[in-house]
């Protein structure tokens, strides 16, 4: 995986330093997310260096849909929305690849079961909410509206179960419009 992640990176830079794109980052985007959440992503640029992100999908299927929480487990793959501002901007001189990071929340919708209720499996529908960030590189296809995009970042929970952490990472791909 880490090997795939390398080359996935050398190629985009090797990419970026030799095209130039036409990409536009000064409307909006809409593409799919694979990863962490997965789902529907849709920017919006603003200006030469700012973007508000949204993410609208699911949560909890790549990193562990049974995976240990408060006094219980979680066993099944939930509903998320999470939106981020950005802060992007081109990385040498070439227009075709980009950096960004930004910080923002999210809010999750997941069933939760309780040790104390095991033996008749019975759950809870959660509802958390948090704070998270993210990092990433997006690759603007030279003379086409579209662009890749790598990322990752880290949700925080706050309600119900502060400090409750997540890693989050994806890939995914958009067109510019």
């Amino acid at each position: 995986m880490k090997r795939n992640f390398s080359l996935l990176i050398v190629l985009l830079v090797g990419l970026a330093i030799s095209q130039r794109a036409e990409a536009q980052t000064n409307n909006w985007a809409i593409g799919f997310r694979i990863g962490e959440p997965a789902g529907v992503n849709i920017r919006k640029y603003f200006g030469e260096n700012h973007a508000f992100d949204l993410n609208v999908g699911t949560y909890g299927g790549i990193y562990g849909n049974r995976r240990s929480y408060r006094k219980g487990m979680y066993k099944n793959v939930g509903f998320t929305v999470q939106g981020h501002y950005l802060w992007h901007g081109g990385i040498g001189k070439s227009e075709t690849l980009h950096y960004y990071f930004g910080f923002g929340g999210q809010l999750n919708s997941r069933r939760y079961y309780p040790d104390q209720f095991s033996l008749v499996n019975a759950y809870d529908n959660t509802i958390s909410i948090g704070g998270s960030g993210v990092a990433g590189l997006e690759y603007f296809l030279p003379n086409k509206p579209f662009s890749v995009f790598l990322e990752t970042g880290a949700y925080v929970e706050v309600i119900p179960a502060p400090f409750f952490m997540g890693l989050q990472s994806g890939l995914g791909i958009r067109l510019n419009l």
